[in-house]
C-alpha cells in the first residue's frame, strides 16, 4: 500500500524510530458471543456499559497518526456510533478495518457505503464444526458466510480473521482457506491466538515450536489462489524462517480506560495522552528477547506484522520480501496432509506464560480480546 510505505519512508527520514502503523481502536468491550479463547465478557457490566464516543475515537486517530485503523473490541457492530467513526476515519483518510464477527453484518450493512478505505474483517475460526465450536454457537458458521456473501456483492472489501489454537488440525485449516477463498473474500489473515489468563480455556493456547509446526504443515505446498492478509516476512516468521522480536509500539491501543500500556494484548496501565503512551513506556521491558515472561510464546500478527515491515525498509530488506514471497508456499520439509504430533504439557496455555496478572484489577488486567481483533497487514 503506496500510503503506507511513504509513511514509513517519511519517518525514517526523519530519523524516528518508534511509531504506529496501525490504531487497535476499540470503542466498546461488549459482545455477542463467548468465544472460548476470550475473556472479554468477563468484565464487570459496568465496564461492558462504556462506550469511546465518535469524537473521542477520531480525535485519537489524529493524535496517534496511524495511516490504519483497526476497529475492534467486543463487537463494534453493537456500538450505536460506529457509522459515524467509519465516516469519521474516512474522512480523515485513514484505511479502516472493521472487526466484526458478522452476526449483525447482515442487519447493519446499509449503516456503511462500499469505500477503498474500508474493509469488513470478519472474524471465521474455520470450518463450519470448528468456526461453531470456538464461538460456542451452533449455527454461527452459516450466519457469517451468509454475511460475506451479501457484503460482498453489495461491493464491500472483505477479509477474514483466523485465530489458530492448540486443536488445530492443518488439514482442515487449509480446507477453510478453499472455502473462505470461494466465499469471494477479498484475502484471509491468520494469527496463533495469544495465551491469555482470563480465558474461559487455558488449555487451548499454543507454545512457540507447536506454532511453527503448524504454520509450516499449513502453508507448506500451498496453493496459489490462496490471498493472505499478510505480510510474506510474518508468514516467513511464522514458519520460524525469520526471527523478529516484537514491535509493541506499532499498533497502539485505545479504549474505554485511554491508551494502553504496553501494547494491545498487554495491558500494564494506561495513560491519557498517546505522547505519554511514547515518551513513559520502557518499552525494553517488552518482546521475546526482554525476558519477559508474558512475551514468551507470542507470535501473535499485531506484534509481529510491524516487525515484518520494519525489516522491508531495512538494508537488504526489499530481497527479504520478495523472497518470502515467492517461497513462502514451498514445500518447506513438514507433510501438510499428516496431522499434527500429540499435545504435550509444554505445549502452550497462559501457565507457559507465567502470567500472575490474573487478579488484577479491572483497568489494569490483561484479559483476552475476542479472536476477531487481530491487527491487520500494513
Amino acid at each position: 500500500m503506496l500510503k503506507v510505505a511513504s509513511y514509513v519512508i517519511g519517518k525514517k527520514l526523519r530519523g524516528q524510530t518508534r511509531y504506529p502503523l496501525v490504531l487497535m481502536l476499540e470503542p466498546l468491550f461488549r459482545c455477542n458471543l463467548n468465544c472460548e479463547g476470550c475473556g472479554k465478557i468477563q468484565y464487570p457490566d459496568h465496564l461492558l456499559k462504556k462506550r469511546v464516543t465518535a469524537a473521542q475515537a477520531l480525535a485519537a486517530a489524529e493524535e496517534c497518526g496511524a495511516p490504519m485503523v483497526s476497529i475492534a473490541g467486543g463487537e463494534p457492530l453493537l456500538h450505536p456510533e460506529i457509522g459515524d467513526i467509519v465516516n469519521g476515519l474516512i474522512a480523515q483518510g485513514r484505511y479502516i478495518y472493521l472487526c466484526t464477527n458478522a452476526l449483525l453484518l447482515a442487519k447493519k450493512i446499509d449503516t456503511f457505503k462500499p469505500d477503498k478505505h474500508l474493509s469488513f474483517s470478519v472474524h471465521l475460526d474455520g470450518l463450519e464444526a470448528e468456526h461453531d465450536h470456538a464461538v460456542a454457537r451452533t449455527g454461527a458458521h452459516k450466519i457469517v458466510a451468509d454475511a460475506i456473501r451479501k457484503a460482498v456483492a453489495a461491493g464491500f472489501r472483505v477479509t477474514t480473521n483466523t485465530t489458530l489454537f492448540n486443536s488445530a488440525d492443518p488439514r482442515r485449516v487449509r480446507a477453510f482457506f478453499d472455502e473462505a477463498m470461494a466465499l469471494g473474500v477479498g484475502d484471509m489473515m491468520v494469527s496463533p491466538g495469544y495465551a491469555y489468563p482470563k480465558a474461559p480455556s487455558q488449555e487451548i493456547f499454543l507454545s512457540r515450536e507447536r506454532t511453527i509446526t503448524l504454520f509450516k504443515k499449513i502453508f507448506s505446498r500451498g496453493k496459489k489462489h490462496w490471498k493472505l492478509n499478510l505480510s510474506p516476512n510474518f508468514v516467513a516468521f511464522l514458519q520460524g524462517k525469520r526471527d523478529y522480536d516484537c514491535t509493541p509500539w506499532g499498533t497502539p491501543t485505545y479504549n474505554v480506560f485511554g491508551w494502553q500500556k504496553p501494547c494491545y494484548l498487554l495491558s500494564d496501565g494506561y495513560v491519557r495522552t498517546f505522547k505519554e503512551l511514547m515518551e513513559e513506556t520502557d518499552w525494553e521491558k517488552y518482546g521475546q528477547r526482554s525476558g519477559e515472561p508474558r512475551c514468551r510464546n507470542c507470535m501473535v500478527h499485531c506484534g509481529y506484522e510491524p516487525s515484518s515491515v520494519r525489516d522491508i525498509f531495512s538494508f537488504g530488506g526489499i530481497f527479504r520480501h520478495f523472497a518470502a514471497e515467492r517461497h513462502n508456499f514451498d514445500d518447506n520439509g513438514e507433510d501438510p496432509d499428516t496431522p499434527m504430533p500429540p499435545i504435550t504439557s509444554a505445549d502452550g496455555g497462559a501457565d507457559a506464560n507465567n502470567n500472575d496478572a490474573a487478579n488484577a484489577d479491572d483497568a489494569t488486567a490483561n484479559t483476552p480480546h475476542t479472536c476477531c481483533c487481530q491487527k491487520p497487514k500494513p
